[in-house]
């Protein structure tokens, strides 16, 4: 990076590693035809009673989740509509039930999805196991997690119980650095300050997508107890797969000074590298949206400034968003003194592990 080359002594590290992740585990035998009629007749399950059978499995797996959640003494939470924030709902069951690791809460909530549901073949006058959209109750287990730090983990509860897990990396980079000794300071999501940053950054490198899916496999047995079934029958569980990515690199400064004597340069020069590719009244729209987002955002309890030729204040975010692609480009500081660049990959096309390992 030629940032870090040209004010490299105003510079006292660069950590590069992976931010928020979202990964989803899919049972792939239930999306294709010769998959279902195998876990059917595997099961023994005739086509007109796969309704009343699926309905019993998800009465057994709620049953088994609020059996989980009262065991730990967590509070389970039904939200009836969509416009309650599940994030706030969180953290106020923290707040009002603190934890140090553990499951904050579990939070249900009726969600559309794609399920199993047994349909007439009009031409063939069979009933077949089809992928139909529907709604259906989804749950969502919010953990402080010994191994990954904050964590939050949605179930579906009805055929084919698509999962999906959403960590933060460098909450799973600290727990590893506390494991390892490293000293280290953080503000918001970022480190300031690492004792040994060549250390940090070698762990980051290590950190291995099949040990990870593994945990996960874990992790998700114990909230779905009718896996083991769907293992038994097709030999094999979940696929897990990244949904959406980010990835950063952190540019820690000496001091403040250094950093707001070059940013206003660094501002401009990327809003005219972007001028081809994304309007610059879009780009403005968006670093006003983004930053009035994370104002709302209680976790970190952090503010923004926002920057501009007219004003002479700080820019905080540029989020670069091409019309014809999925992904963005986001270009910070926040109040501290590092500089962060970020890559935000969606609709990845590339598999996060091999099957048949």
């Amino acid at each position: 990076m030629k940032i870090i080359k040209k004010y490299q002594d105003k510079i006292n590290g660069v950590l590069s590693t992976f931010d928020r992740i979202i990964i989803k585990g899919h049972i792939r035998q239930f999306y294709s035809p010769s998959g279902k009629r195998h876990f059917l007749s595997a099961n023994n399950i005739l086509y007109k009673d796969f309704g009343s059978y699926a309905n019993r499995v998800t009465e057994d797996l709620k049953n088994h989740i609020k059996q989980l959640t009262d065991k730990v003494n967590r509070p389970y939470i039904y939200l009836n509509s969509s416009k309650i924030s599940k994030e706030a709902t969180e953290l106020k069951a923290l707040k009002d039930n603190p934890i140090e690791s553990g499951l904050i809460c579990t939070i249900a909530t009726v969600e559309l999805c794609s399920s199993l549901q047994a349909i007439p073949n009009k031409e063939t006058q069979k009933l077949e196991l089809r992928n139909v959209n529907r709604k259906c109750l989804y749950f969502y287990f919010y953990f402080l997690y010994s191994e990954f730090g904050f964590m939050h983990i949605k179930l579906q509860s009805w055929f084919p119980f698509m999962v999906q897990v959403y960590i933060n990396g460098r909450e799973y980079l600290a727990k590893k650095l506390d494991k390892e000794g490293i000293e280290y300071r953080r503000y918001d999501n970022s480190f300031t300050y690492i004792s040994d940053i060549e250390k940090a950054q070698e762990i980051a490198n290590k950190i291995e997508s099949v040990k990870l899916t593994g945990r996960l496999d874990a992790i998700v047995s114990k909230l779905n107890p009718y896996l083991s079934t769907i293992q038994d029958t097709f030999s094999m569980g979940y696929y897990w797969c990244v949904d959406q990515c980010e990835y950063a690199t952190d540019i820690m400064f000496n001091n403040r000074k250094d950093l707001e004597e070059i940013y206003p340069s660094l501002v401009e020069h990327a809003l005219g590298s972007l001028a081809d590719v994304v309007p610059a009244g879009e780009i403005i729209k968006e670093i006003e949206n983004v930053t009035q987002r994370k104002r709302r955002n209680n976790r970190y309890q952090s503010g923004l400034n926002v920057w501009s030729p007219e004003t002479s204040l700080m820019f905080s975010i540029i989020r670069c968003t091409p019309k014809k692609l999925p992904h963005k480009i986001l270009f910070y500081n926040r109040w501290y003194t590092w500089l962060r660049v970020l890559v935000l990959i969606k609709n990845l096309v590339f598999l996060f592990v091999v099957v048949g390992q």
